[in-house]
Order: structure tokens, then C-alpha cells, then sequence
């Protein structure tokens, strides 16, 4: 990615400061980049941890801007879209929104069809550098901006584009989600591990490992993860009876409807915050 581009993040929360994180540990500069935030105080922490320019004002940060950043919460996207349309409109910025649920139509009813927008899903562990983002790009977008895009994610974590932004809601029930059920899942077996007689910090210290030691053998294997597990549940041993009794509890029929009700409930928010 060319290094001279300037990049600025509307919004700096959580999301922002572990992108602008990422780029600087990729050794972006940080002088080309830029931030904003209504609170003087945030600002100027920014500024000192990351060396960045910070600005109050959305359309002042847009100036020189070769990419723009859209992290504002999705309820007041249209506002601060339509604040900044007629300055992006001259300088046709490369943008990238990472709000939830906001299509690229509505983006494009905000800050005009002729924009090229990128929209993207990034999950929240991003913020240690292990995310994992999907990205849709409008047609006005060009390979170079692709590239683009793809290396401000990339930066904490992994990336995927998509060719139907549809997907997007099933991306939001699956990964967007999904840090919470293996949160949820880790809560019980470390409370079940209490149950049968181990100390809290044992539990626990167990429980994250074998969370971390299963998803890197996922990750650093060529087979599936049903293969994976056909493999450590020998015939007749513990594991197997422990697999068979979360099969008779139709737990895989479980997670389908969970992730199918929260695919539901990103179709529902999409069309409501699509109406700003």
C-alpha cells in the first residue's frame, strides 16, 4: 500500500484506534493520518499515543484526504454523511464504512452515487489484532482501492471480500456475532470446571488454552474441523461420550436457529437505519 496516501478515521473509538494501531504497527506514518473526536481530552490522548493528527471537525480531517474512514455508530451515519457530501464530492476520496448494518445504497443516498465506497464488517477481535472483516465494494471502486481497503483491514486481521452484500448479514450473524458464543461456550466449561472441583483460576487458565490450542490447530491444518474432531474423539473414550451427549441435546440444531436469529435481526436493523 503506498504510504503517502493519507488516511483519515471519522470517529475515533475502539474500532479506529486498533485500525490506526495495526496500520502504525505496519509501519504506516502517522503523520498521514488522521482522526476526529468532539472531546478535546480524547483528542489529545490520541495524539500522544499515536502520534496522529487529530481534528474536532469531520470536514477539516477530510480535507487532504485520499481515504476516508467512517466509524461513527450506524444511528448517526446519515447525519454526519450528508454533513461531509459536498466536501467528499470534490475530492472523491476513496471511503470505507465499518458501521454495522448501513448497505451501500443508503451510503450512496447520503454521500451521492458517484462514490467509491468499500463496506465492511470487522469483528471485535480486531482490537488485539486477530479480526476477521469482511469487505463489499461498490462498482465505483477501483482495484488500486481495492487493494487499499483490503490493506487497512488486513493491518488486524483477516480480510474476504464479497461479491453479494447480502452476505453481509450472514457475516454479521457468523463472525460479527461470533466472538460472544465462544464467549459463552468458554463461561460454561470454565463454571463446569468449578462444579467439579477446580480452583477458579485453573478452570480458567484451561479453558482459554484449549479455546486457543484448538482454534490454532484449526487454523494451521489443511483438514476441516469435522475432521479435526473425528480425530481426537477416540471410539468409546470420554470424548466421544461427551460429543454424543451435545448431539442428543440437538445442539447443532441450536446454533442454527441462533445464527439464523441473528441473521434476522441484521436483516431488521439494515432496513431500519437504511430509513435515516
Amino acid at each position: 500500500m503506498n504510504t503517502d496516501l493519507h488516511i483519515s478515521f471519522i470517529g475515533a473509538g475502539n474500532m479506529s484506534r486498533s485500525l490506526i494501531g495495526g496500520l502504525i504497527n505496519d509501519h504506516y506514518p502517522a503523520a498521514n493520518i488522521s482522526a476526529t473526536d468532539p472531546d478535546a481530552e480524547q483528542r489529545q490522548q490520541l495524539a500522544t499515543a499515536l502520534g496522529v493528527n487529530t481534528y474536532a471537525d469531520n470536514i477539516d480531517a477530510c480535507a487532504k484526504a485520499d481515504i476516508v474512514v467512517l466509524a461513527v455508530k450506524p444511528q448517526i451515519m446519515a447525519t454526519v454523511c450528508q454533513q461531509l457530501a459536498p466536501a467528499l464530492h470534490k475530492t472523491k476520496p476513496l471511503l470505507i464504512s465499518i458501521a454495522a448494518g448501513i448497505q451501500i445504497q443508503s451510503l450512496e443516498k447520503w454521500l451521492g452515487s458517484s462514490q467509491a465506497i468499500v463496506r465492511t464488517m470487522p469483528n471485535t477481535p480486531s482490537l488485539v489484532g486477530s479480526g476477521a472483516a469482511a469487505l463489499f465494494a461498490s462498482k465505483t471502486v477501483s482495484d488500486d482501492q481495492r487493494q487499499q481497503a483490503e490493506s487497512i483491514l488486513r493491518a488486524v486481521g483477516l480480510t474476504l471480500w464479497l461479491e453479494d452484500e447480502q452476505q453481509m448479514d450472514a457475516v454479521t450473524a457468523l463472525s460479527g456475532s461470533g466472538p460472544a458464543y465462544f464467549f459463552l461456550i468458554m463461561e460454561l466449561m470454565q463454571t463446569i470446571g468449578e462444579k467439579m472441583g477446580l480452583s477458579p483460576e485453573v478452570s480458567r487458565l484451561l479453558t482459554l488454552q484449549t479455546g486457543f490450542g484448538a482454534t490454532k490447530m484449526a487454523l494451521e491444518s489443511e483438514l476441516d474441523c469435522a475432521e479435526l474432531r473425528r480425530r481426537v474423539t477416540s471410539p468409546g473414550g470420554t470424548t466421544e461420550q461427551a460429543i454424543d451427549k451435545l448431539l442428543d441435546g440437538n445442539i447443532d440444531k441450536l446454533m442454527n436457529e441462533a445464527l439464523n436469529t441473528a441473521r434476522e435481526r441484521a436483516i431488521e436493523l439494515t432496513k431500519l437505519l437504511g430509513k435515516s
